[in-house]
């Protein structure tokens, strides 16, 4: 079988396990993946990235939280796809987090394999990406708190 490469994709997460593990995945999706430990890291990254398809962005980095870093994301490439991927199942949190730019808040470890079913086709339409939860619960829109 050959793939190519539907778009860039960045994944920031410094837990190089959880990272390697995110990379592969998007990979499988036929993405081409770096990623990055620190929020510092994935600005430079993205900002070397001009057409940034998604990122996947953990919520606990060591120079940054990943709300910060979602709102650089969000007015820098405004039409990319922000996930945050996160272990804190918390209303508070998932609100914060789209009201900072994200368009899914995925609890880890629970949504990987529903965010990958929502990718690994996607012909670049990030409309089924927009406001989405995907918890131990399954997917389901976001509508505000």
């Amino acid at each position: 079988m050959i793939t190519t490469n539907i778009g860039c994709a960045i994944v920031v997460d410094d837990e190089s396990s959880n990272r390697d593990f995110a990379e592969r995945l998007l990979q499988m999706a036929s993405f081409s993946v770096k990623g990055a430990a620190t929020g510092a890291e994935a600005l430079a990254v993205a900002r070397a990235t001009p057409k940034l398809l998604l990122a996947l962005i953990d919520m606990e980095l060591p120079d940054s939280t990943g709300i910060a870093l979602i709102k650089t994301l969000r007015t820098e490439h405004p039409e990319s796809v922000l996930i945050m991927a996160t272990m804190h199942d918390d209303r508070a949190l998932i609100a914060r987090a789209f009201e900072a730019g994200c368009d899914v808040f995925l609890v880890k470890p629970h949504g990987f394999m529903e965010l990958f079913r929502r990718i690994k086709d996607w012909d670049l339409n990030a409309v089924t990406l927009r406001k989405l939860i995907i918890d131990q619960y399954g997917p389901r829109p976001y509508r505000g708190v």
